[in-house]
Parts: structure tokens; sequence; C-alpha cells
């Protein structure tokens, strides 16, 4: 079987040391960084001479960065990959010197619901800090949205179907199916805010949805979720949300704040969880396995 000369893990990708083995064994040499490169020039340096780049989500690796490895001939995405439009690598660069770039998919799901789950319990019940709208009650009956019917939005809906949520969605086309199998209500996104008292967000990264107008549907003491890679939200928007009412409430993950975190942490209102709610041991166990099956079907021409 075919081998890489020179791979480069560019950033913490969360690999297991079962993973990073079975990648030795596939190269004559591997570079593992396990810090962020800091620059451009950074990214660059330790690109210099590789055939193959394996990256997480949170490194941009640009068109000028894959220009400067002309001998790269894979990138792995340890990550999720949507489409070029929301990656952090320049998918267009790549596929024009003939670079071929996987990524990932339902690795993380599981960590995510539990999360989103326990978040929605503890504020409910006020267990472990504010208690929303003054009395503590069950998730049976509670209306949820759901933007963005993918994957882990269907997870999401099973999970709180199992508590008696009255669910509703909204996505770019409707899932008539779906519908069928969970008892899942698509609602236009408008109405789909005023109607749910808690909506959760799963959208590609860079997809901003609510806006002021939407924001302005979404009131009289509402919960957001979001764990999507970054603002779903208009920042100024949300912030007045949040301040209109006390019992308007932000959910995040360390994915969902990004780098939102400056400017939203410690507001009234944002309840923020520091990690990725996704990662776990077995997160990154299936995480490794995907990543390692793209490596070695690449090299043995699949």
């Amino acid at each position: 079987m075919e081998r890489f000369s020179h791979a480069v893990v560019i950033d913490p990708t969360n690999l297991t040391d079962e993973g990073r083995a079975e990648l030795r064994a596939l190269c004559d040499r591997v570079d593992f960084f396990d810090t962020a490169p800091d620059s451009e020039e950074e990214t660059i340096r330790r690109m210099a001479g590789c055939d193959a780049l394996f990256v997480s989500y949170k490194t941009p690796i640009s068109a000028a960065a894959i220009a400067s490895a002309p001998g790269l001939r894979y990138i792995g995405m340890c990550c999720s990959l949507y489409g070029a439009d929301s990656a952090n690598v320049d998918i267009r660069a790549a596929e024009a010197r003939g670079i071929p770039v996987t990524g990932i998919f339902d690795y993380g799901d599981e960590g995510v619901i539990e999360y989103e789950v326990a978040a929605l319990v503890n504020l409910l019940h006020g267990f472990e800090g504010p208690l929303w709208r003054g009395e503590p009650r069950e998730l049976g009956g509670l209306k949820v949205g759901i933007i963005g019917l993918g994957t882990v939005g269907i997870k999401l809906a099973r999970a709180l179907q199992f508590f008696g949520a009255q669910l509703y969605y909204f996505s770019r086309t409707p899932k008539p199916q779906v519908e069928k199998e969970l008892g899942i209500r698509y609602l236009p996104l408008k109405e789909l805010l005023q109607t749910c008292d808690a909506v959760s967000t799963h959208l590609p990264r860079g997809t901003r949805l609510l806006g002021g107008e939407e924001f302005a549907a979404f009131t009289g003491g509402k919960l957001l979720l979001n764990t999507s890679l970054g603002d779903t939200f208009d920042r100024a928007a949300l912030k007045e949300w949040l301040a209109e009412d006390g019992d308007n409430y932000y959910l995040c993950d360390g994915c969902g704040i990004g780098d939102a975190a400056p400017e939203l942490e410690g507001l009234r209102g944002v309840l923020l969880t520091h990690r990725g709610s996704g990662a776990s041991l077995q997160m990154n166990q299936r995480l490794s396995r995907k990543v390692l099956d793209n490596a070695l079907a690449f090299l043995q021409g699949r």
C-alpha cells in the first residue's frame, strides 16, 4: 500500500494515542503539533515539505498556505465538512490543485445531545443556578423548536420526544418523512420563534439566521441554545434580547460561544459551558477511526 512521505498534524485534533500510532504506521514521517499556530506564517512554516495535512476546525488553511506546500496531495479535516463556504480550509484552492479534502461526520453528536438536555433541565428546575420563569417545571409540554434538522437536530428531537416535549422545526426544506416519524411539525422561522419556549440552532459555521426582526418575534421569556460552530445570530440583537427580559437565556457550549466569548461571557442570561459539549473519550475514539479510515481510503486509491 502507498504511504505518506511526510504528514503534518498541524494543531490539536483530538486523535487518540492509538490513532496517532496508526497514522505513524502510514507515514515515513509525522509531525504532531499540540498547539494551534498563532499566525498564517506559522501555519506555512509547519506545513513545509508535507504531502499530507491533518487539521481541526480551528486553524484556517488558506489558499496561500496550500500553495506554500507544492508536494501536498491530501488534506484530512478532523472535523465535519459541510461545504466550501463554511470550512476553515480553502476547499476551492485545494480542488484547483487537485488535492482531495475529506471531513468526518457524526462523531460527537451524543455528547451534544446530553449537554442540551442537561442544560435545559438545570435551568427549568433551577438545580445549579437560575430558575426559569420562577417555578420548577419539566420538559414535558415544553414547546421546543429546532433550527436545522440534520443529524444532530433529529437526535435532539428523539431525546426530547422521550420526555414529552412539543416539537417544531425550521429548515431550508421541509422533511415530511421525518415529521411523520417523530411527530415534529414544520413552521416558518418567525412563526416557530413566536410559538416555541426554547429554540436550538444547528447550523453550518457562518450561518446567522437570527437578527433583530427574529428576536422581536422570540420574546417573553425564551431560551436559545446553540452548539453550532460560532454565532447563529447577530450579536447586538442577542444582547438587546437578553437585556429586555430577565427570563430570556442563551445557553451555549465552547463551540457555540466561539470568538464571541469576550463580548458575551458574563452577561446576564448567558449560561456558558466553556468546552465543546461533544468532547468525550468516545468522541475522540470515533473521530480517530473516521479520520484514519479516510486517510486509508486515499492511500488505497478509493
